[in-house]
């Protein structure tokens, strides 16, 4: 047996003991890149540790203690009302707002995980508040950063456009950008429909200033109300035969009058506020990196009001830190050994374009779930490039066809952006949204590359 496939073997029985043991999958995870990095690779330590996810390590510890700090002071809260008071309080226009907030993001040149870093947490906490399905909110958050993920002005849009003129393929920057912008917008709708959306629709808008009114339940996954949810007659919530958490039919009270100590702005709050603002701005503006930013702003807030952080750095998400690093440290042994070339070259010889082509695509989808989206597409569409140079198959639907294979899947867990959503959900049983995810991630494996296939590269673009 090939080392190659031995790898891939231990991976599945790693997925298989992580799931009927209930075993953290990233210390599995560890423990099976030591062994295969050791025993069947011949990687020393310095080989092994080469793929581990240090930057995401940094940014999700960064982005959860700061995160942290804000919900322990209030300002989360203050920001969920202040989203409500802008779309008049129809929450069912909030997942849509943080849709398109992170598409313009990533349009105008923010690198998707940090327009997700950014914007997640103050997601959920508003899904956490108002018994939204934590599940539609996270994958609105991811969806809408890849929508604007390959405008011509984006990182992965001059990435892949770069790849295609070195390569001396046909392109199209327009066609890449809607391409993803109309693959995820159609997601985004799905998922918005199938999550409890239309039922946040039929709630109509909700009054903060009734002081009638009673606070919607957490959703279902949620063990105790979210900070500042406490009124009665809450409205119950259902959970579909999918897993996903769903708001019941009946009609839902209004939400309760914020009291004074939640709508004041603190001095703490007000720091907090400038410190958010600060992170965008060293992220987007000076191009700097978000976690370590991120720490940094924690620690003047943690030095400056300790008692509001004296607890955040046990809120940090170390479970999910030590699986995403876990996984990924894995998946670089894979790296390292050959195994992603040599799946990909398997595939790139076979003889028939077409098959070819759609197989391309679930590489590109299944890698991107665990490693990075722009990574295996610099290395796919080169492998691309025999079969398209014979023109049986269009160069600019192929390369939109993989470049949406192999970002829509960043809902993934395992993925930096879904496990962003992950380590940003409060108040939430993290193994029953992990699971969630990861069920979801899957579905969006299977089904995209081939709906992407079908529509962009069957009828021959370019």
């Amino acid at each position: 047996m090939s080392p190659e496939l031995i790898s891939i073997l231990v991976l599945v029985v790693v997925f298989v003991i992580a799931t009927t043991r209930s075993v953290n999958m990233g210390a599995l995870a560890f423990a099976a890149a030591f062994a295969v990095g050791g025993l069947v690779a011949d990687l020393d330590a310095d080989g092994i540790f080469a793929g581990f996810p240090g930057d995401l390590f940094v940014v999700l510890v960064g982005v959860t203690y700061l995160f942290a700090i804000a919900r322990a002071n209030g300002t989360t809260d203050w920001l969920v009302h202040a989203a409500v008071r802008l779309v008049r309080g129809r929450v069912a226009l909030i997942p849509w707002v943080m849709f398109a907030l992170t598409g313009a993001l990533t349009a105008i040149g923010a690198v998707s995980p940090a327009a997700v870093a950014i914007v997640a947490p103050i997601a959920l906490s508003f899904a956490a508040r108002y018994g939204i399905s934590p599940l539609l909110m996270g994958a609105m958050v991811v969806h809408g950063a890849q929508a604007g993920g390959f405008s011509p002005i984006s990182i992965y849009g001059s990435i892949v456009n770069g790849i295609v003129e070195r390569e001396k393929l046909p392109g199209s920057e327009v066609v890449l950008f809607l391409a993803s912008l109309a693959a995820n917008l159609v997601i985004a709708a799905v998922v918005f429909v199938l999550c409890g959306g239309l039922k946040l629709w039929a709630r109509g808008a909700v009054a903060e200033s009734d002081s009638d009114g009673d606070d919607p339940a957490p959703a279902a996954d949620s063990p105790a109300p979210a900070a500042g949810s406490r009124a009665a007659g809450a409205a119950r919530v259902g959970a579909a035969a999918s897993g996903t958490a769903q708001l019941r039919t009946h009609p839902v009270p209004a939400t309760p009058t914020p009291s004074p100590e939640e709508t004041r702005l603190t001095p703490a709050r007000t720091a907090t506020l400038a410190s958010l603002l600060a992170l965008v701005v060293a992220v987007l503006v000076f191009d700097l990196d978000a976690g370590l930013t991120a720490i940094t702003l924690a620690v003047i807030l943690s030095t400056a009001w300790p008692e509001d952080s004296r607890k955040a750095t046990g809120q940090i998400a170390w479970p999910t830190v030590l699986l995403i690093c876990g996984v990924l440290t894995y998946v670089g042994v894979l790296d390292e050994m050959g195994t992603i070339t040599w799946a990909g070259e398997g595939v790139g010889g076979i003889g028939v374009p077409l098959l070819a082509a759609v197989l391309l695509c679930y590489i590109g989808a299944l890698v991107s779930a665990f490693a990075s989206s722009v990574g295996i597409m610099g290395a796919l569409i080169p492998l691309a490039v025999p079969f398209l140079e014979r023109g049986e198959i269009g160069a600019i639907g192929m390369v939109a066809a993989l470049a949406v294979s192999a970002t829509v899947v960043d809902v993934s867990p395992f993925s930096t952006n879904g496990a962003l959503v992950l380590a940003a959900a409060p108040d939430v049983d993290r193994e029953r949204f992990f699971r969630q995810l990861m069920v979801y991630g899957g579905i969006v494996v299977a089904v995209v590359p081939a709906a992407a296939w079908l529509v962009m590269v069957v009828p021959g673009w370019g």
